[in-house]
């Protein structure tokens, strides 16, 4: 199995509501080790960045406007096939298909606030670029992925 890296932010309604420590209880539960965290605020241009494929659908204004309404927390997860792992935790995009027990249906209150935003290589085969690929799209955010020795 493969030890493997993988980005999580834990979106504003998830933060307002309170719900950090049950999601992270849950990743640690899983086998996940959180590795490196940060609380900020994005802004236009930071929220606008992470959805720019999105960025002609009718949707994207929202979903930046969500992005910007309050603090998310960044997170990068490290563990034995940790993508897989992270996307089971967090269930369907649409709380509604999500899982009982996931994250989502258990704190997403729609799909466009589902809780969860990730950001990572997508290809199982090019999992090693994936702390470059982290790196080079959050480096704007200023987290570090600590190096394991």
């Amino acid at each position: 199995m493969a030890n493997e890296r993988t980005l999580s932010i834990i979106k504003p309604d998830a933060v307002a509501g309170n719900n950090i420590g049950a999601i992270y209880d849950r990743f640690e539960k899983s086998g996940l080790k959180i590795v490196a965290a940060k609380m900020m605020q994005l802004d236009d241009k930071k929220a606008g960045g992470f959805y720019a494929e999105h960025a002609e659908r009718p949707f994207y204004n929202d979903l930046v406007s969500f992005m910007t309404s309050g603090p998310v927390l960044v997170s990068v997860l490290e563990g034995e096939n940790a993508i897989a792992k992270h996307r089971d935790i967090m269930g369907a995009t649409n709380p509604k298909d999500a899982a009982e027990g996931t994250i989502r249906a258990d704190f997403a209150s729609s799909i466009d606030e589902n809780a969860f935003m990730v950001q990572i290589q997508q290809n199982q085969q090019h999992v090693k670029s994936a702390t470059s690929s982290m790196k080079m799209k959050f480096v704007h955010v200023r987290v570090n992925i600590v190096n394991q020795i």
